[in-house]
């Protein structure tokens, strides 16, 4: 059974892909800032914490990077706000890369529709969404054939964190603009990210794909 460590997989999009893996026969691992039955209290800013994670988690085929603070969260520099989002992922692929993934790896960046294809209020949000995109293309450049890399952008995703947004003049004014006429949900997110993990997409490599139902491209 292939191992896949879900980064932020307690709650949200996260929970999702975790949810999803174990339906496709996958063993999820779960690290989070928050503890969660069977998974790990892990920050993932902190290369000894990462270090020891992966030495818990054991062999691992697959890696998500989905953890990350949420843009209208608790105020953060611009500096901090980099190392939390795109720094972290490069530290936990960076730690992941040394262990010698088994053949057919892959991994998958949550990126964001916001720094990549529209703007957002946030500096740090942006470009660190923007950054993560980026990096998963140096990626897909430097680490394939033995190593897959892509990342998906979503955009209006109905999770815990945006809990009441849709019903703002805000958020309707998303779901009236959006092709499909809802917000996203986290299954959307997840089945996404299960495709890029699975051999299905062998031969996809660099992608940033938006999961955001036409949003971006009917503005």
């Amino acid at each position: 059974m292939d191992t896949v460590i879900v980064t932020g997989g307690a709650s949200g999009i996260g929970a999702a892909i975790v949810r999803l893996a174990l339906e496709q026969g996958l063993r999820p691992v779960v690290w989070d800032l928050a503890p969660t039955d069977g998974g790990l209290v892990v920050d993932v800013r902190d290369p000894a914490a990462v270090a020891a994670a992966l030495e818990a988690s054991g062999p691992t085929r697959f890696l998500v990077n989905n953890a990350g603070p949420a843009s209208g969260g608790a105020p953060l520099g611009f500096a901090e706000g980099l190392t939390a989002t795109a720094g972290s992922v490069e530290t936990v692929t960076t730690a992941w890369l040394r262990t010698g993934p088994p053949e057919g790896a892959a991994v998958v960046n949550v990126a964001s529709v916001a720094g990549n294809l529209v703007g957002t209020d946030s500096a740090w949000y942006s470009a660190g969404k923007a950054a993560i995109a980026g990096y998963t293309r140096h990626l897909a450049t430097r680490i394939a054939p033995a190593v897959r890399a892509n990342a998906v952008a979503p955009g209006f995703i109905d999770t815990p964190r945006m809990a009441g947004f849709g019903d703002t003049p805000l958020g309707r004014d998303l779901i009236a603009r959006n092709p499909m006429r809802r917000a996203g949900r986290p299954e959307d997110v997840a089945a996404a990210v299960l495709f890029l993990l699975s051999p299905s997409a062998a031969y996809i490599n660099g992608v940033l794909l938006p999961v955001d139902g036409g949003w971006t491209v009917s503005q």
